[in-house]
């Protein structure tokens, strides 16, 4: 027996006006996300090399990590890589402030949250968005390599989507170095014994990750893996960076 279902359609809508209006607005939401994405091709486009830094937003100046990712940006950004980071505090603002001490391009790709989240002052190009998934797209379109430090639910979101697209071929293969080998030891302890165990990812996907504590051996590590291979994208990168 075949089951007859109502699948609601924007078209059904019985008033008119409220057709129109939830049309337009409809419409109107996708330009502005359209917007997002065609500023950020603009202003970043010439932005390379690049390194996305994550961590936690709590953060605070003086603390280990604080100072250290401090340091590490600088080393970057003397070594001719800009920084990207969400342009907020904490680790954020840990990555601007050293990037912008720096020889290269500190960048913030900032967004509106309800808290955490407000803008540091150690920016040469500054991003604002509204959608998570447009600046998502930024962060990984960009970066020649991917640190993530010790953070949290956004910490992990950004180092799970970059590890997807570089497991999925859709993402070019880049550095992804973890700072803070016993904050993350246990996570990687899981991936290793369950995941990995019970055939949910390979093996072979673990080795996309990096461990490494001092910023000096993140820089190295960065440069050691494009000694080979140049820093730009191949025309097979560029074309699947289109997808992401």
């Amino acid at each position: 027996m075949t089951i007859q279902k109502k699948v609601p359609q924007l078209r059904a809508i019985s008033q008119p006006e409220r057709s129109t209006a939830v049309k337009a607005r409809e419409s109107w939401h996708v330009l502005g996300i359209i917007s997002e994405f065609v500023e950020a091709t603009e202003r970043l486009a010439d932005v390379r090399p690049a390194v996305s830094i994550f961590g936690s937003a709590r953060i605070k100046p003086g603390e280990h990590w604080y100072e250290r990712t401090v340091e590490l940006a600088r080393l970057l950004s003397d070594s001719g890589f800009a920084v990207i980071s969400g342009g907020g505090p904490g680790i954020m603002e840990a990555a601007n402030k050293g990037a912008f001490a720096g020889k290269s391009a500190s960048i913030g790709l900032n967004i509106q949250l309800p808290h955490e989240q407000s803008g540091n002052p150690y920016q040469d190009i500054t991003l604002n968005f509204r959608h998570f998934f447009a600046r998502k797209v930024a962060f990984a379109k960009y970066a020649s390599a991917f640190i993530a430090t010790p953070g949290g639910f956004g910490t992990l979101d950004e180092l799970m989507e970059v590890l997807t697209l570089i497991q999925t071929g859709i993402g070019r293969r880049i550095p992804v170095i973890l700072m803070g080998s016993d904050f993350w030891g246990g996570l990687l302890h899981w991936m290793r014994t369950v995941q990995a165990a019970q055939g949910m990812i390979s093996a072979e996907d673990l080795d996309i990750i990096r461990v490494i504590d001092e910023p000096q051996g993140v820089v190295n590590a960065i440069f050691d893996f494009y000694q080979a291979r140049g820093f730009y994208a191949t025309v097979r990168e560029r074309e699947n960076n289109l997808y992401l």
